[in-house]
């Protein structure tokens, strides 16, 4: 490296954790955005540099929903081995979140010192991601619709996928999930190694398929696909009577798998961790024995106790994922664990400002369970009416309460909660994070 270049880049090391300490010390939040930026504009090629002196390699998570949680169970499963980790925990997933998230492991003068780097993209910024860095490992769990005024279709963002992995080196190893035809199809596309991750218990079905579902048609040939069954959204066991296409064959027998923390979408979670850290050759017991002991990152099936009163927190950004959400509330309420929840909509940026989402969401199976449903949020009224027009189409004992400010819906909830029994709350991600604050006293970021 020319003199020029250390200098250059030693002033943005400098520069930014002088800002991540000023940030701290101001309490400002996490600085897990601030000083990447900063640094990549005195050193524009930062993130290759970087990307570069991680020994082991670097693992990229991209997806829909689930990054937090594979990201954080597969550090654990490394990290149990004695590796060393970067990792944008705070799910800062744009190009200046993971340059700080890599800025944080280097000493002063830009020595990075890690094993792995774990980083979660966002699935919209994987083919800049891509320019500057080769990972060992591309990890696509999920595509769904989710903030369509930003993203657009699935099949959109699975084509720049496409075209954004197919120029990577042929040792690059590719994991998707098998059970969403358009990412079993891109897999079948691809020039590298391709392996495959994918549920195979037909008791875990759901009735029906959903009404918030994206990819039902062959993404070959555009025929409508026929389902054995669905285990959530499109994803499921599937072929195309038309020109043959069917779902990819998992590298792992899923029914052996333990179940990470609640619900079927956390089963996939723990099946793409677990599938990487395999490749990466760590035995299949101590992979298990990671994901007995897991605890959930903040907000995902995180629980808390707040007064001797257990609290759950789900985060619920976009149709597939609320309705999964509601599947594991609903599966508590059956089971007598709960009998009352919290809902809080917001649409600031990091939501999405387009909540008609929500009309996507199969709310009736909450109104169903029955209980009381607490709504707070920007959007409460939005939520709220949502609600009622579930609750005209069922007949039970189920109670709405409209509460606009977030600290008396939450008080209001914990008073309604049994102290035998669990709060869930379902919350977008601003929302997440205030409701967090509030029930702890600490900021996330």
């Amino acid at each position: 490296m020319r003199l020029v270049d250390r200098l250059r880049l030693g002033w943005a090391v400098a520069v930014a954790k002088t800002v991540t300490a000023g940030v701290h010390w101001l309490r400002l939040g996490a600085a897990s955005v601030l000083p990447g930026e900063i640094a990549r504009r005195i050193h524009p090629n930062l993130l290759p540099l970087l990307g570069e002196q991680v020994t082991q390699g670097v693992i990229l998570i991209v997806g829909t929903n689930g990054k937090t949680t594979t990201s954080l169970l597969l550090r654990t499963i490394l990290e149990a081995e004695g590796a060393s980790v970067a990792h944008n925990a705070t799910g800062a997933n744009l190009i200046n979140g993971l340059i700080t998230a890599l800025l944080a492991n280097t000493n002063l003068i830009g020595k990075l010192k890690a094993d792995y780097a774990i980083l979660e993209v966002d699935e919209n910024v994987l083919p800049l991601v891509l320019r500057d860095c080769q990972p060992q490992f591309i990890l696509g769990l999920n595509l769904f619709r989710d903030q369509l005024d930003r993203y657009g279709e699935v099949d959109v963002i699975s084509q720049r996928w496409q075209q954004a992995i197919t120029p990577q080196p042929k040792d690059t190893t590719i994991i998707l999930n098998a059970d969403d035809p358009t990412l079993s199809y891109l897999g079948q596309q691809l020039p590298q190694r391709v392996l495959f991750f994918g549920l195979s218990e037909p008791h875990l079905y759901l009735e029906e398929i959903p009404h918030a579902v994206d990819s039902i048609y062959c993404p070959r040939c555009g025929h409508s696909l026929d389902y054995e069954g669905v285990y959530l959204s499109h994803q499921g066991d599937f072929h195309c009577p038309s020109c043959g296409f069917q779902k990819s064959q998992p590298s792992l027998d899923s029914q052996e798998f333990p179940q990470i923390l609640i619900g079927v979408y956390n089963k996939y979670n723990s099946l793409a961790a677990g599938l990487v850290a395999q490749e990466i050759g760590i035995p299949i017991p101590k992979i298990y024995d990671t994901i007995k002991n897991f605890r959930a990152a903040f907000g995902r099936a995180e629980e808390l106790q707040v007064d001797n009163q257990k609290v759950r927190i789900l985060l619920s950004k976009n149709p597939v994922g609320m309705n999964e959400t509601i599947r594991a509330v609903a599966d508590c309420n059956g089971a007598g664990d709960t009998s009352t929840t919290l809902l809080v909509l917001n649409d600031r940026i990091p939501d999405g400002t387009d909540v008609s989402w929500i009309w996507d969401v199969d709310t009736e199976k909450l109104v169903a369970s029955g209980g009381t449903v607490i709504v707070s949020g920007d959007r409460v009224y939005d939520m709220a009416l949502r609600l009622q027009y579930s609750r005209d189409t069922i007949d039970n004992d189920f109670q709405l309460i409209v509460k606009e400010n977030l600290q008396e819906a939450t008080t209001t909830a914990l008073k309604h909660s049994p102290a035998n029994q669990t709060l869930h709350i379902l919350p977008t991600y601003s929302a997440m994070l205030e409701v967090r604050e509030l029930l702890t006293g600490r900021k996330i970021l």
